[in-house]
């Protein structure tokens, strides 16, 4: 039988799984009249913050879209989620069709660090493909789990076995895409542009806005009623409520930088990451079968449940 440790990193992989896929200006001139107040009596200061709301959200809506059809990109990105984990990934996402592509994930720290440590590795290569993810694991790990060193997680069986959280695992792990974060900051109703700044030497705006956990879920997925009421419910009780995000976007209308940051009962969460060389090539092959063992089956072979 495999050994406790096995079952908890195969259970904690899923969720840094979509974490690591995640796993992507200057202020206007509030001048006018001596009065503040334009030629039809309207105080200046509202209409220009009323005309630079809707400028920003323009200017988003032009970045998802290119950023949306660029198809591919390089990322590399920091998380932390308080006790529980810091890790870093690296490598390359495609979204043409289904999330696809290939990450190096390295545990620096927390709880999920000393997990890995005792599988004999703290660095994880990571693959995505339309239907599952897959998560290469170190020859200690694969000496306990019958030789093999990937574990396959089918977004269907993270959606079955994991309730309406896993349900909502599954849809993120299938729509995470750089876009997405702009669409973040759409759906909050709550952008401003911030001013303009240079990231890694490229000219870029930078946008920052606070969103509502809850109506985040509703708003970017395709959860049912009840899926988002459990879920809603789950996130309250995690001590989530909101979450401020920033993104920067470069002269091409493409996102160059996203920083999330929230808290959760166990700690501060904070994710940051950065996008470069869009429409690169994206190769991503499915570990042999001989050598995958699959997060179903594991979980039955230690007596499981969701």
């Amino acid at each position: 039988m495999m050994s406790t440790t096995v079952r908890r990193v195969t259970l904690s992989l899923a969720l840094t799984g979509v974490l690591a896929g995640m796993a992507a200006c200057s202020s206007p001139d509030s001048s006018g009249g001596s009065d503040g107040r334009d030629a039809s009596g309207r105080d200046d200061k509202a209409v220009h913050k009323g005309t630079a709301h809707i400028s920003s959200i323009t200017a988003l809506r032009s970045a998802e879209k290119s950023t949306d059809g660029a198809d591919s990109a390089r990322v590399e990105s920091t998380t932390t989620m308080g006790t529980m984990m810091s890790m870093t990934a690296d490598g390359a996402l495609g979204w043409a069709d289904g999330l696809t592509g290939n990450l190096t994930i390295t545990y620096t720290g927390g709880t999920m660090a000393d997990t890995m440590r005792q599988t004999g590795s703290t660095t994880m290569q990571a693959r995505y493909l339309p239907d599952a993810y897959y998560a290469k694991m170190g020859d200690a790990f694969a000496e306990q789990a019958g030789g093999k060193h990937w574990i396959r997680y089918a977004y269907d069986d993270l959606a079955e076995l994991g309730g309406s959280s896993g349900a909502y695992l599954q849809d993120q792990m299938q729509n995470t895409t750089p876009n997405q974060s702009v669409k973040l900051l759409l759906a909050s109703g709550d952008v401003k542009k911030v001013g303009e700044e240079t990231v890694r030497g490229e000219r870029t705006t930078h946008y920052s806005g606070t969103v509502d956990v809850a109506d985040l879920a509703t708003d970017n997925s395709s959860l049912t009623e009840s899926q988002l009421a459990d879920l809603k419910k789950q996130l309250t009780q995690a001590g989530v409520t909101t979450e401020t995000v920033d993104i920067w976007v470069n002269g091409d209308d493409l996102l160059v930088k996203k920083v999330e940051k929230g808290e959760l009962t166990t700690g501060s969460m904070s994710s940051t990451a950065y996008y470069s060389d869009y429409g690169v090539e994206v190769s991503t092959q499915k570990p042999p079968a001989s050598d995958t063992a699959d997060f179903k089956e594991l979980l039955k072979a230690q007596g499981a449940t969701s």
